[in-house]
């Protein structure tokens, strides 16, 4: 492991008579607890302890640093309990921890939270629930069996109760193991607390391991055929009597499903000494075995320079931006990348932006690395995550994790390789809770950390990635064309103004784009429709008086969305049924406006009624297999057109689309924001890269009303460089990143005159700080959210400028503002770098 950036914290010390503690509450300090003699020199950093915070709450912590410091400003408690032999986070990840909180402008208890899946984190004390169903496999410690027997009686208790009944000061050590022995279940109290998946197995008992005694024990049961004929089915499930004899084992739920009420019979043999069961821990992850892992496949000649010139840039200790045109053979260079690493005895984390690419991705790794795969992101259950937390943690099978943003958090030991594919996703920047992270930045400085190569993969890169190279921070590799030569798409502009007025335009469908569709579903070929808008209609106006329904909650209009015949808020959730009338002059002439993919959806399936239609965006990828569903449908044929968000864009690959069609640019294009050019040329050149992936050119429809828009003459040409020239100078000429660094901070509250003055309050401290660097505080485009008035403040500041110097400054002002009573209740959120 290296521990080579930060500072250092003390592993363990015999005489370290103190502990600062990560508390996952939103303070921006540490927390010294006193450490008991009984637990001098068994101390580490990184494991959890049970301290009381408060009068009465009791909390779980991580050990950040040991020392004999003794606070001068309070009296220390002591530590109550300690909950693991060995530390649950390595120093690695306390340094990466301290360096978000710092960069961040954020608490090392927000950056807990967010770092460990909820399955580790003890929190909030309510109920613990006895497991009926529970059967002791061996005997118990005295103290242990007493608390059982006391939850047994009651059926559920409190920790205070437990505490108060046992006489310990904390029963916390003892809950945890219950939990793990599967004895208790526990509500909040150890929110999402994780147990070992179990399975029971079954073997030949000892005493019919030869063959002599296996055949009495046929003999005995002549009169019990359902136990011969299940004690039979066992040794052919096992391979035979003699692979039995080895001890061999069968699960018992796949042996009891051979035959019909077979579970008596099974309990008879285990009770007549003839099988045995144990229960064991299972991998929830654990999917069939990979019987031939395949073969790196070799590269072409394209793709073996690209790869090479790579190594050359990670032998110079620099990140490398792999520039690749969509469909040009990045992820094989990926895996032979991740081969070597592997070879090397090294870790490697392959980062994605959403969950939908792990979809895709999974099977081609697989099929490389079998179980040295692992697969980490939230649509997993937290019982699985924390199962790949603990086999990274003990150094397991996985030497690969596939994942999304939040894999930069797990306890990695020998990372050797990260790459980061499609690195300019605004996708791997957290929003909301604190720590707001970009996972690419968190990845960079993990690299560092482990003296990691790192690889930024993209057919579009972020404008900062780009600057990097042309300031020789990164190394730049292209690949400039398709593999196997395949042809660039055709891109086709068609002009929504003019159609629209010469009345040619079929709802939200130009003739253009209707024929294309049409001749792509007559070859049996496939078609994706990309809108960047999810509902049926972004709201409804009435014709007479103007009046549109918007959030009782927050400052926007309500999304009519037609399958649930509601209309809800994107923000909040807020929802409200369709009026017949319009709320404000009764008239009936409410109308919808605009279109999203649920209407995009309905009316391509009335101009094609024979035509499969799936739809993907928020609403229907909530399910865990929501992804999944309708990726492996529409790569298996089961679906014609595929209508979709942004997660259409994202580097899925499909063999049969044939045909794109950007439904509305504009919408894009004149979103009011430094980033929108850069977005939308993201957004229409990787939407665009789906199409004719495989042998065969493709064709993409863009449908805008102003067709001479630089931005789209530059996705026609596929002219990344002319583009990122004419951006780079407007950032340079406006103190836009990458020459500046963006700190927003967003004042809310309640009443919207508390909010306007604490706004102008703190803006006038900031200013008489950094100066001009301020800007504001003015209205966001949604200036009210959950009830809560929104007022903005920028901070721009140079890229020289110290991190922590400047969250020193800003907490400075913040915690001023804050101490005046009238503004006592006002929340502040702080985003680094925003989106």
């Amino acid at each position: 492991m290296n521990d080579c950036f930060l500072r250092l914290i003390p592993v363990r010390g015999k005489n370290m008579r103190y502990a600062d503690i990560v508390l996952p509450v939103p303070l921006p300090k540490l927390f010294t607890y006193e450490v008991p003699n009984e637990y001098h020199g068994t101390l580490a950093a990184g494991q959890r302890v049970v301290v009381s915070f408060g009068k009465k709450k009791l909390l779980s912590g991580i050990i950040f640093s040991l020392h004999n410091n003794k606070p001068e400003a309070y009296e220390t408690k002591p530590i109550i309990s300690i909950l693991d032999d060995k530390p649950i986070v390595t120093l690695s990840q306390l340094k990466v921890w301290e360096w978000m909180a710092d960069y961040y402008q954020c608490t090392l208890g927000e950056v807990y939270k967010a770092a460990l899946p909820s399955g580790l984190k003890l929190e909030s004390e309510t109920r613990i629930f006895y497991n009926d169903e529970f059967e002791a496999e061996t005997e118990m410690p005295e103290k242990t069996q007493q608390i059982l027997d006391f939850l047994a009686a009651k059926k559920y208790s409190t920790i205070s109760e437990i505490n108060q009944f046992s006489g310990l000061k904390s029963c916390h050590h003892i809950i945890k193991q219950l939990i793990e022995l599967d004895a208790v279940v526990v509500n909040e109290q150890l929110k999402g607390s994780w147990r070992p998946k179990t399975e029971v197995f079954l073997s030949l008992h000892n005493n019919v391991r030869n063959e002599n005694s296996l055949r009495d024990a046929f003999d005995s049961l002549s009169r019990a055929p359902k136990q011969l004929e299940v004690l039979m089915l066992f040794l052919q499930s096992t391979g035979g009597v003699s692979e039995a004899m080895t001890g061999k084992e069968v699960l018992k739920k796949e042996l009891a499903s051979k035959a019909v009420n077979s579970s008596t019979a099974i309990n008879e043999l285990i009770k007549k000494e003839m099988l045995v069961q144990v229960k064991r821990n299972v991998d929830r992850l654990l999917t069939s075995k990979i019987e031939n892992v395949q073969k790196v496949k070799t590269l072409s000649p394209e793709q073996d320079s690209a790869l090479q010139e790579t190594l050359k840039g990670f032998d110079e200790n620099l990140p490398v931006l792999l520039h690749g045109v969509t469909s040009s053979g990045k992820t094989e260079i990926y895996i032979h990348l991740i081969d070597q690493a592997i070879k090397k005895g090294q870790q490697a984390l392959y980062l994605l932006p959403e969950i939908a690419l792990t979809t895709q991705i999974t099977n081609r790794l697989k099929a490389h690395f079998g179980e040295k795969l692992g697969i980490y992101h939230s649509k997993f259950s937290d019982d699985q995550r924390v199962e790949v937390y603990n086999n990274l943690l003990n150094n397991k099978s996985y030497r690969v994790i596939l994942g999304v943003r939040s894999s930069v958090f797990l306890p990695f030991s020998n990372l050797g390789l990260i790459i980061i594919d499609e690195e300019h996703e605004n996708s791997f920047k957290q929003f909301d809770p604190a720590p707001r992270y970009h996972a690419r930045d968190v990845a960079l400085v993990l690299g560092q950390g482990f003296k990691s190569s790192v690889l930024l993969g993209t057919a579009t890169p972020s404008i900062e990635s780009y600057y990097n190279v042309q300031n020789n921070k990164y190394r730049l590799v292209e690949l400039t064309t398709r593999f196997e030569g395949m042809m660039m798409p055709e891109i086709i502009v068609v002009n929504t103004r003019e159609a629209q007025r010469k009345k040619m335009m079929q709802s939200h469908f130009s003739p253009q784009l209707l024929e294309h569709i049409s001749e792509a579903l007559s070859n049996k070929q496939q078609v994706i429709l990309f809108q960047n808008r999810r509902g049926f209609a972004p709201f409804m106006e009435c014709m007479s008086c103007g009046w549109i329904p918007k959030c009782k909650h927050c400052d926007v209009s309500l999304t009519y969305h037609k399958h649930i015949h509601q209309l809800i808020c994107h923000y909040c959730g807020y929802s409200s049924n369709v009026h017949a009338t319009c709320q404000a002059c009764e008239s009936p002439t409410l109308n919808l406006k605009g279109f999203g993919t649920q209407k995009i959806e309905e009316e391509i399936g009335q101009i094609f009624p024979d035509a499969s239609i799936a739809r993907m965006d928020y609403d229907t990828t909530r399910s865990r297999k929501g992804y999944e569903n309708i990726i492996s449908g529409f790569e298996q044929g089961e679906y014609n057109i595929l209508v979709g968000t942004q997660m259409v864009t994202k580097g899925l690959d499909f063999d049969r689309v044939s045909l794109v069609g950007i439904l509305n640019a504009d919408q894009m294009l004149n979103h009011p924001d430094f980033r929108a050019f850069e977005k939308s040329f993201q957004m229409m050149a990787q939407v665009s890269g789906r199409a004719g992936r495989k042998h065969k050119r493709g064709t993409v429809i863009i449908q805008t009303s102003d067709p001479e828009h630089p931005v789209i003459a530059k996705v026609r040409s596929n002219n990344y460089a002319a583009f990122y020239q004419e951006q780079i100078e407007e950032r340079e000429q406006f103190n836009y990143p990458p020459f500046y660094r963006i700190i927003h901070l967003t004042i809310k509250h309640k009443n919207q005159n508390v909010t306007n003055q604490a706004a102008n309050y703190l803006a006038g401290l900031l200013r008489s700080v950094f100066g001009s660097r301020i800007l504001g505080p003015q209205v966001p485009p949604v200036n009210r959210i959950q009830d809560h008035h929104l007022q903005r403040i920028m901070i721009k500041y140079e890229r020289k400028a110290s991190p922590s110097q400047v969250k020193k400054l800003i907490r400075d002002c913040i915690n001023q503002t804050l101490a005046n009573e009238r503004w006592k209740y006002v929340q502040i959120v702080n985003d680094v770098d925003p989106l």
